[in-house]
């Protein structure tokens, strides 16, 4: 199916299951409608329709929630859709910067985001464009190092020591993954794009100092030095060993929490140890909810998500396994007895917002390329650090 026949599949699901809704909208026993895209899993999904009926109930709106498992691009066209939604909600925050730019999300309204609410500064800026909140915090997430505790007793202190414990019993993940590898390339002084109060500047790419050739070569050390794995290394490979219990190490987020413990795994977590005396500080990634620029119903939509993120901390830690954003949300029961997810709080404090502009999309496929050269042996990590700094550097000037 080509990209625009699921956009077309997924608005005409959505006009089929109620009507000509969403950004023109019309009423129908007497109740106007609100349309509702999530990015959220089908189990999450469920529960957030429920909510959002009890929503609806209470303010004369009929309410669906229509789940999108597209790419988040495919929002750029069905939100110019008569029958597109009034909210995103589930969105990952460095989609924001794309909608923006097309001119689709609506300013959040002040007074909605209270800050002092928030776990940390780093998810408000992750909703935070040129100095202005495009979206609402609902969920955050960031990675951790899995450890089998069968084959070790305690968290490791540093990254070191899981080098030194992983060449008897077994460290691997995808080190040409940046996003899992980003905080060990950058612990001792590297970025992406300087953060200026808010505003991310691209010509200012931190992606070639001398501290980003250290976690390189730390990286490139992994598979041609330690041999702690082979070049060929995917998510999928260092997974399953995991799973079988073959390593004792595995670097991932709380999304593979439930197949490692399903498998038998008596699984200890915790965030990444220090590297070189210095902290990781990974890619911190935040689901979030912003209203459609193009809705007729945009002050109705925004009470809609604030009703929902009041209601929803049980629905995203029991359905998705996701970490709250909210203090109360950390306070909760319900988070507190979940230890394996409430572990990667700890590592989220320490995490940086993954870019949230449009010019981040010119980072990944260098990054995947050069590291998967320099793991096999053909570049060194100075080279791998020019390559990748010029890539991205010619990346962005192509998208101009």
């Amino acid at each position: 199916m080509s990209k625009r026949t699921k956009i077309v599949a997924i608005i005409m699901a959505t006009m089929m299951t109620i009507g000509l809704a969403g950004c023109g909208g019309s009423k129908s026993s007497g109740k106007e409608k609100l349309t509702v895209w999530s990015h959220l899993k089908p189990g999450e999904n469920d529960e957030i329709q429920k909510l959002a009926s009890d929503w609806g109930e209470k303010n004369n709106f009929e309410v669906k929630v229509v789940e999108d498992s597209g790419k988040m691009q495919d929002y750029k066209e069905a939100a110019n859709s008569p029958s597109g939604p009034d909210v995103y909600y589930g969105s990952p925050h460095d989609n924001l910067g794309a909608f923006q730019k097309a001119d689709l999300l609506e300013e959040v309204p002040s007074g909605m985001i209270n800050e002092s609410d928030y776990t940390a500064k780093n998810v408000i800026d992750a909703v935070t464009i040129n100095g202005k909140k495009y979206g609402i915090p609902i969920a955050q997430e960031a990675i951790g190092l899995f450890y089998n505790k069968k084959l070790v007793k305690e968290a490791p202190k540093t990254m070191e020591e899981v080098v030194s414990i992983g060449k008897e019993k077994g460290f691997k993940f995808n080190v040409t993954d940046f996003y899992l590898t980003y905080g060990l390339i950058t612990s001792d002084g590297g970025y992406i794009f300087k953060n200026n109060n808010g505003t991310l500047d691209t010509k200012d790419i931190g992606l070639n100092t001398p501290g980003t050739v250290a976690g390189y070569q730390f990286i490139r050390d992994l598979v041609t030095k330690e041999k702690l794995m082979t070049a060929d290394i995917n998510d999928d490979i260092a997974k399953d060993e995991f799973k079988q219990g073959k390593t004792a190490f595995y670097i991932s987020g709380p999304w593979n929490v439930k197949e490692v413990k399903d498998a038998g795994i008596d699984l200890g977590v915790c965030a990444i140890p220090t590297l070189k005396g210095k902290t990781v500080t990974p890619f911190l990634g935040v689901q979030t909810a912003f209203v459609n620029k193009n809705s007729t119903k945009q002050e109705k939509a925004w009470d809609l998500i604030k009703y929902l993120n009041e209601n929803n901390t049980e629905i995203l830690v029991d359905k998705g396994n996701r970490i709250p954003v909210t203090k109360s949300g950390q306070d909760s029961d319900v988070f507190k007895n979940n230890t394996n997810i409430s572990v990667f709080a700890e590592s989220a404090k320490n995490a940086i917002p993954m870019p949230n502009i449009p010019e981040v999309q010119a980072i990944w496929d260098p990054a995947k390329n050069n590291i998967k050269s320099m793991i096999a042996g053909d570049l060194d990590a100075q080279t791998t650090a020019k390559n990748i700094y010029d890539q991205v550097v010619e990346g962005i000037k192509q998208m101009k």
